[in-house]
Order: structure tokens, then C-alpha cells, then sequence
């Protein structure tokens, strides 16, 4: 079989299992998020942090509860780190306390639902935060980003209210009913497919050349799990989803991108359901899938095509890539994982074709809507939805609608501060670290020469950091030493920014949809459930992040893959 037909049929393969649990997956958690009963289990966890879950929050309270959360939990994990080192050995490995520095970014990466790594995980993490760090909150920040894409649905969906739920409810439920179950179910499957889960310490093993080599074991199926099925990303191991304890097969490799997709493709039934009309769900879900479909087309042609440095460096474009993955499962879980939140990699990013890296950067640079991070994919394209909505108001003359909600001037002004802020960062960021450069002709930090490359490609690597931490992603441009106190903080502080922000005009925009009454549909109103919005939608999205991205691009990677 050649490799571009067997890429072809595990994109297949990959589509129809999504296809298969959408309905099923999208409909639960809109029972979950509609349901007024309490389980057994929320109800202790309710008595213990205080909270009633049946008090309606405004969207002031619940942005507070969503803040207050998030913060107690960079505390934890920051402390946590900080005391590795007086931890005992089984705890810790013997390794010592984290630097300040990297453990604010680590702190502020897991909990940014980021999952930035600036250390090699197998060499500075025990188990104590693996297990009760890390692992933690990759369960948290994935229900925290479903809580408030749920609240903004619930601004679509009620009308003259100023209530959009309760946060302590929304954000347990996500994490027992759905979060939880998933995970222990992918656990089980990674385990049986040869990922490894225990608790042992650091071994050494013979290599072939001769020496030894240090192999820790650790928990690290069921971190695996929710690493992708809350597309978290952050791995045990620092070659991430390329080292074999983590994936070690073909079947594994599709699994995982399985499980970074199915959650915020199945939201977009939890839409639907939850505002009354499914076929707007439909309509989301189709602008994603065509992006998706679009990109990971594109990014198989570049790998396929070996134009690049790849080719130069090792005569194909498997430098870089996992032989038992091969070009084809890389391409489709590179474009996976940079069109969500995820982060997680199977293949050198840095290595990837000069075009090939562009595709990379370009589908975080659209927000990771497509289907984007679990939440934040949702509420990403519902914003783009209404900035599609107001265009297509501005050219027919009226005033702009979507699902009964009139988009005026509050609203819009909401919307546009949420797709700035990302851009700003990015851009921001980058620009004054590329003005620490050091001699002509070079791209080093002239503290510490953190960039490996000079030109074109050494540029990217600075322009791919500052993309995946602003849209917390979590990827990275390996040639990039980003274990520095200068990166450590400006990135650190991207992803907090980069996180939070957006939420405050998410829920601000929620809470002034919600205090809306309906508008009556006329035949004048733009039928936002037509393929021609989706197509509408689409033109939108690669506008705006073409005119706000392209001269970077052009700079790096689009320099890169046509010289």
C-alpha cells in the first residue's frame, strides 16, 4: 500500500468514528448540562467547597467563580512544584524543587489549559506532580473551558434573564459525568494497547551501542487520556506522543487524535440541543469539518510534496517522524492537535516541511476553532459566528441577528475585543523578543542565544512559541531553548492572558444575550442553518486571520518553504 493511500484511509477511519459518536456523545452532555438533578457524589463534593449548585449566577459571579477557581489552582501547582524537592524519593524521583520561573509557566500552562512544557518531564517531574499537579488539572482546565462555553449557549438560549447558570455545578458535572468516564475508558484502551501505568521508579536499560539509559515509569496511560481527550497536550515524556511508553502504536496514534477531536466536535450537538434547533449545531459543525478536512489535506500535500529543509537534511520528509507512524498519521495528528488546543505531538514540529510548519501555525492562528479546544473551539466559533452575522447585515442594510438575538452595538464591540486580544499578544510578544536579537544576520536572545536558527526558520520558532502559548496550544518549535527566565515569564504570561481574558468578553457577551428578548424571525432574517452561512463563516474566518497574520507568516515559515 503506498504511504498516501494508507493517510488517506486512516483519515477515513478517524472520520467515520467520529461521525459514529457524535449524536450519541452530543446529546448526553446536553442532558448533563440541562439536567437539574445531582448525584450522589457532586452533592459531597458541593458540601465540601461550599457551593450551592442550585443559585443562578450573573455573568460578573460567574466569571468570579471561574477566576477564583483558576487561581487556587496556579497557587497549588506553583507550591507544589516549588516543595518537589523535600518530598520523599518515591514522591520525587530524587529530582529537586523547580526554578520560580518555570514553575509560574508550568503553573500557568496547566492550569491555561495550555500545557507548555519548558522541561523534559522525565527528567524534572515525580510522581507526586505528575499525579496530583498535572494530571489534576488537566481535568479542571477542560471543564472550566466546557462551563463557559455552556454559559455562553445559555446566553443564546434564554431570553430576558440576566442568569447564566452556576459555575460550581457546570464545572463538577463536566468533570464526573463526562470528563472522568471517558478517560478511565481511553485509560483501560492505552493500557491494553502497551501504554504503560504504575508507579515504579527510574530504571536503567542496556542499549545497543552499549551504556545505559535512564527510563522512569510513572502513570502515564491515564494521563495520557485526559492529556488528549481534554486537549490539554502536556505529556509525561518529553518527546510527548512520539515516545512509545505514551503511544506506542499505529492504532494508539489514531486513537489519540480520536480523542482530541470527539469532545469538541460533539459539542456542537450540545449546541444545538441546548438552544432548540439542531441543525444551527450542524451548521457549526460543518464550518468545522471543512476547515478541518481543508487543513489536514493541505498538510499532508506539503509533508507528501518534501519541499523544505526536511528534504535537504535526510533526503525525505521523515525527519523528524516516527517510522511506525509514518508521513501520512503525523500529518493528520499535527493538524489535529494545532486546530485544537491540544499541543500534543507526535512528530518534531520544528521538522516539519517550511509550508508544512505554516500549516501548523496557521490553524492555531485562527483561534483553534476547528473544532479547537473543548469549550473554547465552541465559544471560539460562535464569536466568529456573530462577526459573520454583523458582515452580512453591514451588506444588505439591516440590522444583524443570530438564533433570535439582535447583534448590535455592545455585542459586536464584545466580539472584537475577543478576537483582538490573541493577535496582540502574539504579535506583541514576538516583536520585542526579535528586538533582543543579536548580531545582523542572526536571531539569538542575547541573553541566553535561546533561538537555534538564524533567518527564516529561527524566526518561526520565536512566532510559533508566542502562537501556541497566546491560544494555548502548547506545541512547540523544538530549535527553541524556551527554559529561560525571559521565556519562561513572557510565555507564562501569554497563556494566562491569552486564557482568561477572552473569557471575560465571553461571558460579558453571554450575559447581555441572555437579557435579550427574541426577535421573530422574517424573510428578511439571514438563515444562519444554510450551507451558504457555513460558507460565509468560513470566508470570515481565514479573512480576518489572514489580514492580521500574513505579513508574519510571510516572514517565516512562507520565506522558508519557497527558498
Amino acid at each position: 500500500m503506498s504511504p498516501v493511500l494508507s493517510g488517506v484511509l486512516q483519515f477515513v477511519a478517524l472520520f467515520a468514528a467520529l461521525a459514529l459518536v457524535y449524536r450519541p456523545l452530543g446529546d448526553y452532555m446536553a442532558r448533563v448540562y440541562n439536567s437539574e438533578k445531582h448525584l450522589r457524589v457532586e452533592k459531597w463534593i458541593y458540601r465540601l467547597i461550599g457551593a450551592d449548585p442550585d443559585a443562578e449566577m450573573r455573568w460578573p459571579a460567574y466569571l468570579r467563580g471561574v477566576l477564583a477557581f483558576s487561581v487556587v489552582g496556579l497557587l497549588l501547582l506553583y507550591l507544589l512544584q516549588r516543595v518537589q524537592g523535600a518530598l520523599p524519593n518515591r514522591l520525587s524521583l530524587g529530582f529537586h524543587a523547580i526554578s520560580p520561573d518555570q514553575a509560574f509557566n508550568t503553573a500557568a500552562s496547566f492550569v491555561g489549559n495550555t500545557n507548555w512544557q519548558s522541561y523534559s518531564g522525565e527528567q524534572s517531574m515525580g510522581h507526586a506532580v505528575q499525579t496530583l499537579g498535572l494530571a489534576v488539572q488537566n481535568f479542571a482546565s477542560a471543564a472550566v473551558g466546557i462551563a463557559v462555553a455552556v454559559a455562553l449557549v445559555r446566553g443564546f438560549a434564554r431570553s430576558r434573564t440576566s442568569d447564566l447558570g452556576n459555575f460550581w455545578a457546570d464545572l463538577v458535572r463536566g468533570t464526573v459525568r463526562i470528563l472522568v468516564p471517558l478517560a478511565v475508558v481511553a485509560a483501560v484502551v492505552l493500557v491494553a494497547c502497551g501504554a504503560i501505568q504504575n508507579f515504579s521508579g527510574i530504571h536503567g536499560i542496556g542499549q545497543l551501542t552499549g551504556g545505559t539509559q535512564q527510563v522512569n515509569g510513572g502513570a502515564v496511560a491515564s494521563q495520557e487520556a485526559i492529556k488528549e481527550l481534554g486537549t490539554n497536550g502536556g505529556g509525561y515524556f518529553n518527546a510527548n506522543s512520539a515516545h512509545p511508553f505514551e503511544n506506542p502504536n499505529a492504532f494508539t496514534n489514531l486513537f489519540e487524535v480520536f480523542l482530541i477531536l470527539v469532545i469538541p466536535f460533539a459539542l456542537t450537538r450540545t449546541f444545538g440541543k441546548m438552544v432548540g434547533n439542531v441543525k444551527q449545531g450542524y451548521a457549526i459543525l460543518g464550518t468545522m469539518v471543512l476547515i478541518w478536512v481543508g487543513f489536514t489535506a493541505l498538510m499532508m500535500w506539503t509533508e507528501y510534496a518534501h519541499h523544505g529543509p526536511a528534504l535537504q537534511a535526510a533526503g525525505s520528509a521523515m525527519e523528524g517522524k516516527e517510522q511506525r507512524f509514518g508521513i501520512g498519521a503525523s500529518s493528520i495528528f499535527a493538524t489535529a492537535t494545532t486546530l485544537t488546543s491540544t499541543g500534543a505531538v507526535d512528530a518534531g514540529h520544528s521538522s516539519l516541511t517550511g509550508l508544512g510548519g505554516g500549516v501548523a501555525m496557521l490553524g492555531m492562528m485562527l483561534g483553534e476553532i476547528a473544532p479547537g479546544g473543548v469549550g473554547s473551539g465552541l465559544y471560539g466559533m460562535l464569536i466568529m459566528a456573530i462577526i459573520a452575522v454583523f458582515i452580512a447585515g453591514l451588506m444588505v442594510g439591516r440590522t444583524p441577528e443570530y438564533l433570535g438575538k439582535k447583534i448590535g452595538t455592545r455585542e459586536i464591540k464584545l466580539a472584537a475585543c475577543y478576537i483582538l486580544i490573541t493577535p496582540t499578544l502574539v504579535l506583541g510578544f514576538t516583536a520585542v523578543s526579535m528586538a533582543m536579537a543579536g548580531p545582523p544576520g542572526q536571531i539569538l536572545n542575547k541573553a541566553d542565544g535561546s533561538v537555534a536558527h538564524s533567518g527564516a526558520h529561527g524566526f518561526s520558532e520565536v512566532l510559533y512559541a508566542f502562537t501556541s502559548a497566546a491560544n494555548n496550544n502548547g506545541s512547540a518549535f523544538a530549535g527553541l531553548n524556551a527554559n529561560t527566565p525571559w521565556y519562561n515569564t513572557t510565555l507564562g504570561l501569554a497563556i494566562l492572558l491569552g486564557r482568561f481574558l477572552p473569557m471575560v468578553f465571553v461571558l460579558a457577551l453571554a450575559g447581555s444575550l441572555a437579557e435579550q428578548k427574541p426577535v421573530p424571525e422574517t424573510a428578511g432574517t439571514l438563515r444562519t442553518e444554510k450551507p451558504l452561512f457555513a460558507g460565509l463563516l468560513v470566508g470570515t474566518i481565514l479573512i480576518i486571520t489572514g489580514l492580521t497574520y500574513f505579513p508574519a507568516l510571510a516572514l517565516g515559515p512562507m520565506a522558508e518553504g519557497l527558498s
